[in-house]
């Protein structure tokens, strides 16, 4: 008996391993996209993102889709910003101006989805996948 109570002991501790393990990986492969500043500069508005790739590859290309929205909810601009190539563990700033909008129209920021993305010269949905999101403005940031 003690033996049978033993054996499911292990086997728990070894898929609850296995859990830990595998939520680590989905932790530690990802591609992050922080929306890190927004501020109104000769009449657009300039989003300043930092971007760390922890996916596990090179990443060619990568380009998204991104949605803006009013203060009303209401779908604004389509946009594609393009981050271009993102080497493993690398951090990369880039910017992109809305011209016409100023910032404190926008309330939310839509990743949409992917317009880009290649791996080895491949198309790829890692870009997406491994997406996470998180911002330092009043502007919501995600997918």
């Amino acid at each position: 008996m003690a033996s049978k109570t033993t054996g499911k002991i292990i086997l728990a501790a070894a898929a609850f391993g296995l859990s830990a393990t595998t939520m680590g990986w989905a932790q530690e492969r990802s591609i992050s996209i922080e929306l890190n500043d927004a501020s109104n500069v000769d009449g657009a508005c300039r989003l300043v993102f930092v971007a760390v790739n922890k996916s596990g590859v090179v990443l060619d290309k990568t380009s998204y889709d991104v949605v803006t929205f009013d203060a009303t909810g209401k779908v604004g601009k389509s946009l594609t910003f393009q981050f271009g190539r993102l080497p493993v563990g690398k951090t990369k700033v880039v910017q992109f101006d809305l011209p016409g909008q100023a910032c404190d129209t926008i309330s939310r920021l839509l990743v949409n989805d992917i317009s880009e993305c290649s791996v080895d010269g491949k198309a790829s949905d890692t870009c997406i996948d491994a997406l996470a999101t998180t911002t330092r403005t009043t502007i919501e940031f995600g997918l």
